[in-house]
């Protein structure tokens, strides 16, 4: 018993380090993002004062040369390109890592998920760079002009498809293995085990994965760049050009100045608006269906 005390005694100063270190740690990454916050608003407070709130939504285009600023079209296009990429890529994600798991042989498994991972780490401009080679000409030859809204769902289709797949293999892996024996006891078909009580089971861990990718998606700039157009308008269809948030930032950045650039700053207050409330439906979610 004296023994027991000693060491739990000793232990206690390492414990105390290790909890005011990772206090610490958390408190650094939670300034950093409330100053990215605040540097934010300071940058885009001029364009708010001189231009105001509304017209960021109202004005008849965007084209600030002529004092017009209208973020909606952009806006759309972000979110058009986020949604059809999200639909594409969830799953085949996570049928990927489904088959990865239970079906493919570890002959076959070990190969595949090394793929995915390659898949993970590829620069986003090598994907932008294959799109405008390779996809923009085939989407072209079906539908001019080529540079579309659909050429940046499928780039970034592929570009957060490793996200998802990676995510879904790790939660599968994390069932625990009593519930596939009682399933198996039960006389239940692989399918109707992985339906039935493996996805309950992985729901958080795949839930997490397709926020992570959702996010991946609305801040996506490079290949959205190189594959959309870049033509501020609302799409119509599928093949319409369109420019993104992020493009837009990335484009007329290095030669902004005055209510322009600081329009700008108010496109990434509109990007930081939209993750904070993907985060916040997220968590509502999490807690309101998932957890309880």
């Amino acid at each position: 018993m004296t023994l027991l005390s000693s060491n739990t005694l000793s232990r206690w100063p390492t414990d105390r380090i290790l909890l005011w270190l990772l206090r610490g740690i958390a408190t650094i990454a939670g300034a950093i993002v409330l100053l990215i916050v605040v540097f934010l608003v300071m940058e885009a407070l001029p364009a708010l004062r001189h231009v105001g709130v509304t017209r960021f939504f109202t004005d008849r285009s965007w084209h600030p040369a002529e004092g017009f600023y209208n973020l909606t079209p952009m806006l759309w296009g972000t979110l058009f390109a986020m949604v059809g990429s999200v639909l594409i890529a969830t799953p085949l994600g996570i049928l990927s890592a489904v088959f990865c798991r239970y079906y493919a042989p570890p002959a076959v498994a070990l190969p595949y998920r090394k793929l995915i991972e390659l898949l993970a780490g590829i620069p986003s401009v090598v994907y932008g760079f294959w799109g405008l080679v390779v996809l923009v000409p085939l989407i072209g030859a079906i539908h001019p002009p080529g540079p579309s809204l659909l050429a940046g769902i499928v780039i970034v289709a592929i570009m957060i498809l490793p996200t998802i797949a990676l995510m879904a293999d790790a939660s599968l892996t994390n069932v625990p293995q009593q519930y596939m024996r009682g399933a198996a006891a039960l006389g239940l078909s692989r399918w109707a085990t992985i339906r039935g009580i493996v996805f309950p089971a992985a729901k958080s861990g795949l839930f997490t994965g397709v926020i992570l990718e959702t996010g991946r998606a609305i801040g996506e700039t490079m290949a959205i760049l190189m594959v959309c157009g870049n033509v501020v308008q609302t799409p119509d269809s599928l093949f319409d050009p369109i420019r993104t948030l992020t493009a837009n930032i990335a484009l007329e950045m290095a030669y902004a100045l005055g209510d322009h650039r600081a329009a700008l700053f108010v496109s990434g207050l509109v990007l930081m608006a939209m993750i904070a409330a993907l985060v916040t439906a997220a968590d509502w979610i999490s807690h309101g269906k998932i957890y309880g």
